[in-house]
Formats: structure tokens, sequence, C-alpha cells
């Protein structure tokens, strides 16, 4: 099987179910983003790979990799492909949640925002965050136009959030000083 088949050469695509739509259709710029944001993650969780104070930090990255498969496909269904994907369950949102509540249980409170840096792989971890805020924005804008399941957005708020904490909870592992916003 190639992989190119020449459909897309004059700028339209498939979504599921069959539906041709332009290649900047809502919706493809919505599940784009979400696919940039789970190759960032990708880069993230292998550079933490290898230290085994990163493993539950690792894995979870890598169940949030195959959850944003789901939001992508969600972001991807046409006319026609509305019984072809399931919709995404309430208990991947508690989990990330559970996550978050974990991460934030473990870290000094503060008063100030954080700003990236220190290390390269807190870095990493706002790059994820900003472009899961993108990608949020994206689906979002969809959603005003198609329907899109609510949970698959909801994903993607929480995981925004997940994203903030991870930066602090990774500044804590490796004991580099946060950086604050000092206006």
């Amino acid at each position: 099987m190639k992989i190119y088949t020449k459909g897309g050469d004059k700028g339209r695509t498939s979504l599921i179910g069959g539906e041709r739509v332009p290649k900047y259709d809502l919706r493809v710029e919505a599940y784009g983003s979400v696919d940039e944001l789970t190759a960032y993650i990708a880069l993230l969780a292998d550079k933490l790979m290898g230290e085994d104070k990163f493993t539950a930090i690792e894995k979870q990255l890598r169940r949030i990799e195959s959850q944003l498969m789901t939001v992508a496909a969600l972001l991807a269904v046409g006319q026609g492909g509305e019984d072809k994907i399931a919709g995404m369950q309430s208990d991947v949102i508690n989990e990330l949640e559970q996550w978050i509540d974990q991460m934030q249980e473990s870290l000094p409170a503060i008063t100030k925002f954080t700003i990236p840096g220190g290390d390269e792989r807190i870095s990493m971890c706002h790059v994820c965050r900003t472009v899961c805020r993108r990608a949020e924005r994206a689906a979002l804008r969809a959603a005003e136009q198609h329907s899109v399941d609510s949970n698959a957005t909801i994903y993607l708020n929480r995981l925004s959030d997940y994203f903030y904490l991870l930066g602090r909870r990774v500044s804590s592992i490796t004991n580099v000083e946060e950086i604050l916003w000092i206006p």
C-alpha cells in the first residue's frame, strides 16, 4: 500500500465517513493541532525516558498520547461517520483529574505564575501546554459549526492544566528552581 493517494493534491481531504472537505476545514485544523500536540508529548516522554524518577510520568504521557488519538478521531468525524468512532468516556477525564490532583498535592502553593525555563524538560511541558491550548481553541471553533464530542474538548481543557502542573512537578523532581513571574 502506498503512503500517498494523490486524493489531497487539490486541497481537499476525507473525514471519517467519507465527507470531502477543504484541508483548511475547522475540523482538519483541530485534529491537526491535536496531532502536533501528540508529537510534542512524544518528544517530552522521550526526554524523560530512562530515568527511574520519571517512569510514572512517562507512562502517563504515553496514555495521554493514546487518548489524543481518540480526540483527533472524534474531531475528524464527518457526514456518514457518526457511528464509526466511540465517544470519549468521562472516566478518561476523571483519570486525568486524578493525576492533576496528585501533582498539585505534591507541590508547594504559589501566588505567582511560573515562567517556562530552567531545564529543557520543563520548557517542553510548557510547549505541550501552549499547543494544547491552541488545539482546544481549534476544537471549540470546530464545535461551533459541527457536532463534536463534548468530552473531547473538556479533555483538552484539563490536559493544558495537567501540563502546567507537570512543568512544576518536573521542576520539583529535578531540583530546578521555578521561575516565577514578577511584574
